[in-house]
């Protein structure tokens, strides 16, 4: 194992230049510094996105936020989905819960999705970034690139004006730049998919005082199309998202206040607009997701509708996946051929997320367990090896109380790998400064009893009975 051995790009001024600050963009740079990889992150806007598009943050990134150190504030900063409010008329039809609700339990301490509006999450993401000594460069738009064997040249524009133009050298690139990726246009990389629904849609940011927050208020709408209107917990606001059946949106804020007036019974002049915007439901995925140095993740790799809530919550989990990838090769001198699992375990995630979200849209299908993403892994996959107790390599590692009010995410949380050995006492080896911690714990019912190496974004990597094969794994990953 090569170890600690920083392989150096010649002429590169970073280590990974990331295109776009939305929560993509921002949870990869959070990963990049606590590994010591420097990164540099470049937003076209002079500032963050002001809207609550992305408001529903699933269990399994709960963890991830916990991972990097920033769930405390999510939960102080959001709260539980309402229950829904059907209404007709004027009056209450009755409630509808849109969740299943399981609750948390000792190996999923998050137990149902979180809410809490996107501009809150990119703040909370943006502040830990500072705190790590990362940053954002604001107003700075990618204009064009090029890739050699070493690395990636980027152009750079800066100022609505593009007054300011330069170039920086990365060794890899990853667009986070959205649903219209500049850097998926300029790598001629096509999306595959279709329209979800042909109706277009609004959502907006207002102000309501006279309706009450305790529910997910859902007006049916009839021919014209449905509209709902949530309370975002943590804030005086409510998203509205609108379906139009007929005609197009109308974004300005007397276009949004009409739409609410004509399909509800609150008054017009009593709707503060904040933020608006329209969009009509897709699914569509990159054909790939990795063009030499440069990488695609979020939305810049797969767009869904937002039912459901598996956009933002793909996308946080792209880059989880990639981010400690790029910090064994860039830093402990893995080899390169690590990052082409990237690819290989996160396309056919995201196709099974679009498909979900695509039937939760159509009605086909309840959110419930799978939306949660706590299921999702990567058995089969090029990084999974082995099995032992209850679980397979590439099965997530669950959680669960230890002596000491401390909890088995707690030793994961880091940038290492970690070697459990449950109910177990099989000999452990010496792996001369590889970053693995090794911690012994008790028979646990949800791993059973073995050794399981959990790779730093939290799956099983490798499992035995014994040491046999671990260390020719770690070998591909360190």
């Amino acid at each position: 194992m090569a170890l600690n051995n920083v392989k150096e790009t010649p002429d590169a001024e970073t280590d990974v230049l990331i295109v776009g600050a939305g929560p993509t963009g921002l949870t990869l740079a959070c990963d990049l510094a606590r590994r010591g990889v420097r990164a540099l992150v470049v937003e076209q806007s002079d500032t963050l996105f002001p809207g609550s598009r992305g408001k529903g943050v699933q269990p399994r990134t709960m963890e991830v936020f916990d991972d990097l150190g920033v769930v405390d504030a999510v939960l102080a900063s959001g709260g539980k989905a309402p229950v829904g409010m059907v209404w007709q008329d004027g009056s209450r039809q009755g409630e509808h819960d849109m969740f299943e609700r399981p609750g948390p339990t000792d190996s999923a301490p998050y137990g149902e999705p979180w809410l809490i509006p996107q501009w809150r999450t990119q703040q909370i993401l943006h502040a830990r970034l500072t705190e790590l000594s990362g940053r954002v460069a604001f107003d700075t738009a990618l204009t064009g690139l090029s890739q050699d064997t070493y690395g990636v040249t980027a152009q750079l524009s800066t100022g609505t004006a593009a007054t300011g133009a330069s170039t920086i050298r990365a060794a890899y690139m990853v667009a986070a730049d959205g649903g219209r990726s500049t850097v998926r246009a300029i790598l001629s990389i096509a999306m595959t998919g279709e329209s979800v629904d042909p109706a277009p849609m609004l959502v907006a940011d207002v102000r309501i005082p006279a309706l009450d927050r305790l529910n997910w208020h859902v007006f049916p709408g009839g021919s014209a199309g449905y509209l709902a209107i949530c309370p975002l917990p943590g804030t005086d606001h409510f998203q509205v998202v609108g379906q139009f059946a007929q005609g197009e949106p109308d974004t300005s804020p007397s276009g949004v206040r009409e739409l609410i007036g004509a399909r509800t019974h609150l008054a017009a002049d009593e709707v503060t607009v904040l933020w608006a915007s329209d969009f009509r439901p897709r699914a569509a995925m990159a054909d790939r997701f990795r063009e030499g140095r440069v990488f695609l993740a979020g939305d810049a790799a797969h767009v869904h509708s937002p039912a459901g809530g598996q956009g933002l919550n793909t996308s946080v989990q792209d880059v989880y996946n990639l981010g400690w990838k790029l910090g064994q090769v860039l830093r402990h001198g893995a080899p390169e051929s690590l990052l082409d699992t990237y690819e290989r375990e996160r396309l056919p995630v995201a196709a099974q997320m679009l498909g979900l979200s695509t039937r939760i849209h159509r009605g086909e299908e309840r959110r419930g367990a799978a939306t949660m993403q706590l299921g999702l892994g990567y058995r089969g996959g090029p990084l999974a090896s082995g099995g032992a107790g209850a679980l397979e390599a590439g099965d997530r590692a669950p959680d669960g109380p230890l002596p000491g009010r401390r909890r088995i995410f707690d030793l994961f949380r880091g940038p290492h790998f970690t070697l459990l050995a449950v109910g177990t006492d099989s000999e452990l080896p010496v792996l001369d400064g590889a970053p693995v911690h090794i911690h012994r714990i008790e028979a646990y019912e949800p791993y059973g009893k073995g050794l399981f190496l959990v790779r730093p974004d939290g799956y099983v990597g490798w499992a035995g009975e014994d040491t046999s094969g671990l260390a020719e794994y770690l070998v591909r990953c360190c």
